[in-house]
């Protein structure tokens, strides 16, 4: 289920069968024309990843909105905010906690997260739909998938 008015409405009325909560974490950079090309690409997979996953997962996790930050914010001083997401998912009945990204500078602050960090390094591909890159989506959606399982 996704944040959006037709799948809040199911969510309230099953919630206590949507134990999962997704939340996609990608960066923003507006100084460098190169970074912003390569966030940019980052939050089209994210949003393709995590779409994904919903759809497979649909009826036992909840996608929130993509979680964003500035890129040249320390990570450090992103964890409050983020995991105040993460408390206030808590007034929810989510058992389980994922925050997915293709950003490797959440891993050394990974331990100080309230949720559980799924990274994964990002595809360089010019072209989100093309066969390539689609086909390199799925493969990292079922590894993903199969990481989720085993939390549960």
């Amino acid at each position: 289920m996704k944040w959006n008015k037709i799948d809040i409405t199911r969510y309230l009325g099953a919630q206590e069968y949507i134990d999962t909560l997704l939340i996609p974490l990608v960066p923003i950079a507006l100084e460098d024309s190169e970074q912003m090309n390569q966030v940019v690409s980052q939050h089209d997979l994210i949003q393709a990843f995590s779409n994904e996953v919903e759809k497979d997962f649909t009826g036992r996790i909840f996608l929130l909105p993509t979680y964003t930050y500035l890129f040249t914010t320390d990570r450090e001083q992103e964890l409050p905010r983020l995991n105040e997401w993460i408390n206030q998912s808590q007034h929810r009945p989510f058992k389980h906690i994922f925050l997915f990204t293709f950003d490797h500078h959440w891993k050394k602050h990974e331990s100080k997260l309230k949720g559980n960090l799924l990274w994964f390094p990002a595809i360089q591909s010019g072209d989100l739909h093309s066969n390539e890159t689609q086909k390199v989506i799925k493969d990292q959606v079922k590894h993903v998938k199969e990481l989720v399982r085993s939390y549960w």
